[in-house]
């Protein structure tokens, strides 16, 4: 799936920003790549909630349109108080801000081109855009576009009020350093619920560009003291990730390895044949698929195939998956990246493998996270990102966990720790009982697990 990139600059984005206050803008349509036609704005923008048009055209002029209704082709002429139109100059601090004119429609909800009365954007499917002042809003042309027409990108966003902050926050954490070195302490001292399995093994699992890798990197930077990348990470259109890894992390830059493995993949696109294969990631599921497997773009791993490990053991299978979703991303997911995520989701169900959500970049999600990343659990933005992923992914909303994962950063910080170490703790659990679910059925069946499970025990863990 590639990546489609806003034009605004930064300080563009800035100003625009400052006439709505606490907000986000999600990129639902960009003109140049989706075509400049009333049925690609209709189709990505209708029932999107308030939005706001952006236009550049060559006079380096930014303007545009924002209602806080639904385009719903209804053909009627919508009332909304909150409707404005507005352009930007770089030379002037603040944008030009043009409410409606009293007892006008805000814009009429055609089917064809986005209709303000005073600007029709895409008119006549081009382009373009027609300039009718004092039609339903009143400015003087040249401050408002220039005088210039001609479009060279047109842009839609979703408008996402960021709220305020939950005095009182939807989970409670404690934010301490004897929280942190507790978790550090139990995740060293885990040992899988089984004596014949040595390792506990966490299928990472989202789209290009999610966080998989890097939360890895985050991890296992934690535990080595100073900022890693053994995983490759990176922001390309495609999966940086072209193996298939299972990754140890170490304790201390000699250390031992804890017993956890943390398994990475290629990324997970929308286009059929792209990304990792739907069936590659039930071999890994299985324990069928090795690690450094290169994956095949001509399809996925057949038993026969070589590098196919025919007899896996409850140790090569995957215990916990999680699965990893950019916070800024959720509400853009396509239906055929929605579909994908279904299939995987009942195929684990099926197999038993419990499942987690993470939410990653949830500072960039959201300004006041951004600032203090202990109001996480207090922003009422993140806590409604955390029950619509929870709804549209069909995860338990006490399984989706916001967390940050290292960036930019070159040291460790205390806060971003305590929300991974969390994560990884809460993988470890699952990952004890799928284990144990996996005794009893074997024992139920009159199986051993392996060849040497005759002595096969459950554990209780030191957590």
């Amino acid at each position: 799936m590639s990546t489609i990139t806003s034009s605004l600059s930064q300080d563009q984005e800035k100003k625009l920003l400052s006439l709505f206050g606490h907000a986000r803008l999600h990129l639902l349509y960009k003109a140049s790549v989706q075509g400049f036609t009333a049925d690609a704005f209709h189709s990505r923008c209708d029932r999107q909630g308030p939005t706001v048009i952006v236009a550049f055209n060559t006079a380096r002029r930014v303007y545009g349109a924002y209602t806080s209704k639904d385009y719903t082709k209804s053909g009627q002429p919508v009332i909304d108080g909150e409707a404005f139109l507005y352009s930007i100059k770089a030379e002037e601090p603040k944008p030009l801000k043009v409410v409606g004119i009293a007892g006008q429609p805000a814009f009429t909800d055609v089917d064809t081109s986005p209709d303000f009365g005073a600007l029709v954007f895409l008119h006549d499917n081009k382009p373009s855009v027609l300039s009718n002042p004092g039609t339903n809003f009143n400015f003087q042309a040249p401050d408002m576009h220039g005088g210039d027409f001609a479009l060279i990108e047109l842009e839609v966003y979703r408008v996402e009020s960021l709220g305020i902050l939950l005095k009182k926050p939807w989970r409670n954490i404690q934010w301490t350093t004897e929280k942190k070195q507790e978790l550090l302490q139990n995740i060293s001292k885990y040992r899988p619920g089984i004596s014949a399995v040595p390792q506990a093994r966490i299928l990472l699992v989202g789209p290009v560009g999610a966080g998989k890798s890097s939360f890895f990197n985050s991890v296992n930077s934690i535990f080595r003291g100073s900022m890693t990348c053994q995983a490759i990470a990176g922001t390309a259109d495609k999966s940086v990730t072209t193996q298939y890894r299972t990754y140890r992390i170490m304790a201390g830059k000699r250390g031992q390895s804890l017993p956890l493995v943390l398994c990475d993949t290629m990324g997970l696109e929308e286009m059929t044949g792209a990304g990792v294969d739907i069936e590659d990631l039930f071999n890994i599921f299985r324990g069928h698929i090795v690690d450094r497997y290169q994956f095949s773009p001509s399809g996925p791993l057949m038993p026969d195939s070589p590098g196919y490990k025919t007899l896996a053991t409850l140790n090569d299978k995957i215990h916990c998956i999680a699965y990893v979703v950019d916070t800024c991303k959720a509400s853009i997911l396509s239906q055929k990246m929605l579909d994908k995520f279904d299939m995987i989701r009942k195929k684990a169900s099926q197999m038993g493998i419990p499942q987690i959500l993470l939410m990653t970049k949830v500072d960039e999600a959201c300004s006041l996270v951004a600032d203090d990343l202990r109001t996480i659990y207090h922003s009422v933005y993140i806590q409604k990102k955390a029950r619509d992923l929870s709804q549209c992914l069909g995860i338990p909303l006490s399984c989706v966990i916001p967390v940050k994962n290292y960036s930019e950063e070159l040291e460790p910080d205390q806060d971003t720790d305590i929300l991974l170490l969390m994560a990884l703790m809460q993988m470890l659990h699952y990952s004890d009982s799928f284990l144990e679910n996996q005794l009893i059925y074997e024992e139920q069946e009159g199986h051993s697990l392996q060849q040497s499970d005759k002595s096969c025990k459950i554990l209780r863990p030191d957590l």
